[in-house]
């Protein structure tokens, strides 16, 4: 009897992947960096190849690219990962990669008043998402990715799951968004029972818990807290799932937003962090409670929200300002 094929090569990637329970989009962007480095290389096998055309892979993407350093150490740690956990093959430091610079920037913040007027030209779940993220702290998929359980009305906090580093927190809840919150949650119950009496209103669970308990995934306390308008197919398990509502809604909201709003600053959804993090400086808030809201490991990443302050270059107030 013959011996079963051997899987693919990015299908060993895909699989290595989820036994390590990465997120989806990880494993998209990973497969989709190794693709281009065997392109890249005539469609090379990877174990035909070594260290030398990973340096020369990554030091294509700095020299001629020009990419930035964040995708370039993206990059790098796709082909680590193949190396290291699909073909079991060690790579030394890779003195030789020449590497793309990292600009070391401000973060952008919308003062107070620049976030009331962004938030007073959303309306519904937008506004609702957009004002979590400043009321929070969150990062957008970290607000997108929030369960009905992670709520807790009663303490005023969010549970964050898995983020970023995959590491959990709890920060704040506003209570002024408590009802809108509520009344919101209403509609998704509606949504959810809708589903459930046309045989789906199942969500993706995190990590194995869909086979240790496979009713969970219906259960309203695993639902997503802002789910997608459609139900999509699990590539898996071949079902419908509602997942959550795609990054692009609220980025293309918020874009918009600050466009009528007529602010003239590169800003982002994720300038409303900065601002969360940013304002609760300025009203005197411990630097390290911030760092624990924020869910940074490194106190110096936090620090440089003090370099923004509404009070000049340095966070220091103006010696023209005293007279």
């Amino acid at each position: 009897m013959s011996e079963p094929a051997k899987p693919r090569l990015l299908d060993q990637v895909r699989d290595a992947i989820r036994v390590r329970h990465y997120s989806h989009r990880t494993e998209e962007t990973y497969v989709q960096w190794i693709r281009r480095f065997i392109l890249f290389h005539g469609k090379k096998h990877p174990l035909d190849m070594g260290e030398a055309e990973v340096e020369a892979f990554l030091t294509y993407l700095a020299s001629r690219k020009r990419v930035a350093a964040s995708t370039q150490n993206q990059a790098l740690a796709a082909l680590l990962f193949l190396y290291r956990h699909v073909l079991k093959i060690e790579l030394g430091w890779l003195d030789n990669v020449q590497k793309a610079k990292k600009p070391k920037r401000l973060p952008v913040v919308f003062t107070r008043d620049e976030v009331s007027r962004v938030l007073s030209f959303l309306r519904g779940d937008q506004w609702l998402m957009a004002s979590l993220l400043y009321g929070s702290g969150l990062r957008l998929l970290e607000c997108l990715r929030l369960r009905v359980q992670d709520i807790d009305f009663g303490m005023h906090q969010l549970a964050v799951r898995e983020g970023k580093g995959h590491k959990d927190r709890i920060t704040m809840l506003p209570q002024t968004l408590h009802d809108p919150l509520r009344k919101h949650l209403q509609k998704v119950r509606a949504i959810h029972n809708a589903d459930l009496e046309q045989g789906y209103g199942e969500v993706t669970l995190p990590q194995a818990l869909s086979r240790k308990y496979p009713r969970a995934g219906r259960q309203w306390c695993w639902q997503f807290v802002f789910p997608s308008s459609k139900r999509i197919q699990d590539p898996e398990s071949g079902g419908w799932l509602r997942h959550h509502t795609d990054v692009s809604v609220l980025q293309k909201a918020v874009r918009e937003a600050r466009r009528r709003a007529g602010i003239n600053k590169q800003a982002s959804c994720h300038t409303l962090r900065h601002s969360f993090a940013t304002h609760l400086l300025e009203s005197g808030t411990d630097i390290r409670t911030i760092q624990e809201l924020l869910g940074h490991q490194n106190l110096n990443t936090t620090m440089i929200y003090t370099h923004v302050l509404n009070r000049g270059g340095q966070g220091v107030i103006s010696p023209l300002d005293r007279s």
